[in-house]
């Protein structure tokens, strides 16, 4: 028997097909990537690179900064949406941002560009804390306004912070949003770097999550938003549930024993209280690198036992990093109102429980997991409304 949960009630998205979630919703269906070949002006003679990054866009009045305008974008669209739905804002709306690396081009532009000279009031957009504290000044919310962080799995983790809040009554509902427009060349360049970002060939050819000759993951941006509330009777979609531990194994690797990640199912199902043979759909972190892959498919055919089917769109997205989670939750949410599972075209032999492409949807529950660089784990278990 299943926990009553959340509600999510509003959702917002800008992403590498475009401002909203209709673009977003639209670019999945079309079962392309969204990515798309970038010349880098500043160092002739580099070859191209695909990155699904976020088109120009956003208002005006929100400045010149890419991450503001896209963090501000999305946040609004979720909070009219879920107004549209019929949500009311309590005494206390807290908010909750997931962010790795925040205002990347801006601090970029500070030493590369400025010599490190502004005036004060340009400084103080750099910091993480002024597009979070606008937010709340534009719609004179008094929670408790925040950041936080755990590498790719920062949307999970923002996710699980909203819901215990909601849950101990510390606020009466929460704006979570997650921001990760950082595709500099030189944050790209170092994924490369790794080994597991892969920017030459286009998305779909390298990344085949839990397919043969997968080669990695392409660079995507994002800026995801959702209201979450106790008090709402238009939601798409119930957390009910999650967890997170973490390796605290290697910087970059998984523990091959996989202890932590399992034991991470393990607790996100007893939260949710959910059994694993309720779970429909495994929403993997998916990057398309060997090491996750393994173990995601570990979890599928151990803790979910081969009853669930497995997607990743970030062949479709690309890895967006801070925001990665959050984007891929987004996808899962609008499908539950769409009927469908936004899953990416199949390319190559894979596991037989991977979906291919947009599939109709069955009943049960959809499991999000994300495991973050440095052995950042992370689970939640969703229901739709």
């Amino acid at each position: 028997m299943t926990s009553s949960g959340i509600d999510i009630t509003g959702v917002g998205a800008v992403s590498g097909y475009g401002w909203g979630t209709t673009s977003l919703w639209d670019g999945l269906a079309s079962g392309k990537a969204a990515a798309t070949l970038h010349h880098d002006h500043e160092r002739p003679g580099q070859n191209p690179v695909w990155l699904a990054t976020v088109p120009a866009g956003g208002e005006d009045s929100d400045g010149t900064s890419r991450f503001g305008r896209a963090l501000r974008g999305a946040a609004r669209e979720a909070i009219d949406d879920a107004l549209a739905r019929g949500w009311r804002p309590g005494r206390r709306v807290g908010l909750v941002h997931a962010v790795v690396l925040g205002e990347v081009d801006e601090w970029r532009n500070f030493y590369l560009r400025d010599d490190g000279r502004r005036r004060v009031r340009d400084y103080l957009t750099l910091m993480p804390s002024t597009p979070v504290s606008q937010l709340m000044q534009e719609y004179s919310f008094h929670g408790p306004a925040m950041n936080v962080s755990a590498m790719c799995a920062s949307g999970n983790a923002g996710m699980i912070t909203a819901k215990m809040w909601l849950d101990t009554g510390f606020v009466d509902d929460v704006v979570f949003v997650a921001t990760d427009l950082s595709l500099t060349p030189e944050n790209v360049e170092h994924f490369v770097k790794l080994g597991v970002g892969v920017v030459d060939v286009e998305p779909q050819d390298g990344c085949r999550p839990f397919q043969e000759g997968s080669q990695g993951f392409g660079m995507g941006e994002a800026a995801t938003a959702f209201v979450l509330t106790g008090r709402s009777s238009g939601s798409y979609a119930r957390m009910l549930g999650g967890s997170m531990s973490h390796d605290a194994f290697h910087a970059t690797s998984i523990d091959p024993d996989l202890t932590q990640v399992r034991q991470c199912f393990d607790d996100a199902l007893a939260d949710a209280g959910a059994a694993p043979h309720q779970v429909r759909y495994l929403n993997a972190h998916g990057p398309g690198t060997a090491q996750c892959d393994a173990a995601e498919t570990a979890m599928l055919e151990t803790v979910l036992r081969s009853e669930a089917q497995v997607y990743s769109i970030k062949p479709l997205t690309g890895h967006c990093q801070g925001a990665a989670s959050a984007i891929e939750t987004a996808a899962a949410i609008l499908g539950f109102a769409h009927g469908l599972v936004p899953a990416a075209p199949r390319v190559a032999d894979g596991h037989p429980l991977l979906l291919d492409g947009f599939t109709a949807a069955e009943a049960g529950l959809t499991v999000k997991s994300s495991l973050g660089m440095g052995g950042h784990n992370s689970v939640v278990v969703f229901a739709p409304a």
